[in-house]
């Protein structure tokens, strides 16, 4: 048959095929792969069959991406129905957001119409679910032709698309490498400007990243592998998380753009070691990439630790592979991974903020209630609020902020501003962002007064804290 000469595929055709499939679907089935793929060859005796598992391949998903498309064709005539097809309700992933979900298909038995380039095929799209079992799903994309090498070709296509990501990360939890659109919005919105760290350790991180993939060539000059590690340690709360985002919105940037690989646990069904393999093979697949573990020392546990190295040592090439990993806990990862170059060759420590920071950790909250008329936020405030934090992390000072905020919030609902101003919104003490540092006194500032009750609280759940894991009583402290 001409590869252009159009395909029987109008309502006159026979049923024969949907019959088979309800038939067979309606009693103990043993392999419906093999039913459908012989009633397709009996039926359409002129046409190539190729049949693609919808796994990975996702033909109704690439076509929905504007890359081809697709008509149901009906079958009129029987008392069968044409298709058989589910309407799934899509829960939102963040119902604050206001969205109500949308409504999606999932396909268990239709026949299209699939135009790609210049060429049709008959698509038939069956789930083959023999037994009771769900899992696992077999799920086929039947492909009726006149050439096969375009539909080798179409597979091809839609593969290479599914394989990638589209405003996506790889997450690697409980099993299974899924593509997070949620995590990928969260680090589009992480950048440099929110984390405040020392200068020169910012721009020595960002550097880091940046010569190493920029450098490519150069490994292969010196004939050394092309890959690195970095570990980032400190106590709980002070920008190993959010600077791991940065650098993933960052890289994701990049005009020859790195896919990111999040992995939050080893688990697998067949146990952590598997887990680990796979993890690392999807890594080597992508490269080049980048690669995270957070709170690594709760990761690599003794059981798995020796299997972890191997994979970051082992025969198999890692070019390409950049991993970062991050703990609070440095003393608990084995030395083999802590200190041996060549896995994780550079730490960088993420201490407690000192004034200096704290001070600039403040103005950034100061920055981000300019728009706040509510609230007086002179620049002297910030000395004052990073001057009674000592000791504090970055996370600490935030709930101070936060709790204070959500306090002042409170007790101003069904007012027009503080009782202590005055009509005309600037007597009585009220200090605007960016006023005179001799204007007003911190104790007119209700933010300020509020906070050090919210700094005091919190100082004191710190100081309970450290005694309860001085007497032992909790070998981990968060």
């Amino acid at each position: 048959m001409d590869s252009n000469q159009p395909l029987p595929a109008d309502k006159t055709t026979s049923n024969e095929i949907t019959r088979q499939f309800f038939r067979h679907s309606s009693a103990k089935r043993v392999n419906t792969d093999a039913t459908i793929a012989r009633a397709l060859k009996t039926e359409y005796p002129d046409l190539q069959l190729v049949i693609v598992p919808s796994w990975g391949i996702d033909l109704l998903g690439y076509a929905s991406a504007g890359h081809a498309s697709f008509t149901s064709i009906d079958q009129a005539g029987d008392e069968l129905p044409s298709s058989l097809i589910w309407k799934v309700y899509v829960a939102p992933g963040r119902r604050i957001d206001g969205n109500p979900g949308r409504l999606a298909q999932d396909v268990l038995f239709a026949k299209f119409l699939y135009k790609w380039r210049d060429t049709e095929f008959i698509l038939y799209v069956v789930d083959g679910r023999d037994g009771t079992s769900s899992y696992p799903s077999v799920r086929n994309n039947y492909i009726l032709t006149t050439d096969t090498a375009k539909a080798d070709a179409l597979v091809l296509a839609a593969g290479q698309w599914d394989n990638e990501l589209h405003g996506q990360v790889w997450v690697w939890d409980n099993g299974m490498w899924r593509k997070s659109a949620e995590l990928f919005q969260s680090i589009s919105k992480a950048s440099w400007d929110a984390v405040i760290l020392e200068e020169g350790m910012k721009k020595a991180i960002i550097a880091d990243h940046q010569s190493f993939f920029d450098s490519r060539d150069t490994y292969g000059r010196l004939k050394v592998p092309w890959k690195r590690g970095l570990i980032y340690h400190g106590p709980p709360g002070n920008g190993k998380t959010i600077s791991i985002k940065a650098m993933m919105h960052t890289l994701y940037d990049r005009k020859d753009s790195v896919p990111a690989l999040y992995v939050r646990n080893f688990n697998s069904f067949a146990g952590p070691e598997y887990g680990i393999s796979q993890i690392f093979l999807k890594a080597r697949q992508f490269a080049p990439c980048y690669l995270i573990f957070e709170d690594l020392d709760s990761l690599v546990t003794d059981s798995v630790r020796s299997y972890f190295l191997n994979e970051i040592d082992g025969l198999q090439s890692n070019d390409g592979i950049f991993i970062v990993g991050s703990t609070n806990h440095l003393e608990r990862l084995d030395p083999g991974i802590s200190k041996r170059p060549s896995r994780f060759d550079r730490k960088y420590y993420f201490p407690d903020p000192d004034l200096d920071q704290r001070v600039a950790y403040c103005r950034f909250w100061q920055r981000k209630l300019a728009d706040n008329k509510d609230v007086e936020f002179p620049d002297k405030l910030c000395k004052a609020i990073a001057g009674i934090t000592e000791g504090f992390s970055f996370a600490y000072i935030q709930e101070a902020f936060v709790a204070s905020l959500i306090v002042i919030a409170r007790d101003s609902e069904g007012s027009t501003g503080w009782e202590s101003m005055g009509s005309d919104g600037i007597e009585d003490g009220w200090v605007g962002v960016g006023a005179s540092e001799d204007d007003g006194d911190l104790e007119d500032l209700v933010l300020w007064v509020e906070i050090q009750k919210q700094v005091a609280i919190l100082r004191e759940g710190m100081e309970e804290k450290r005694a309860w894991v001085a007497r032992g009583s909790s070998s981990r402290c968060y």
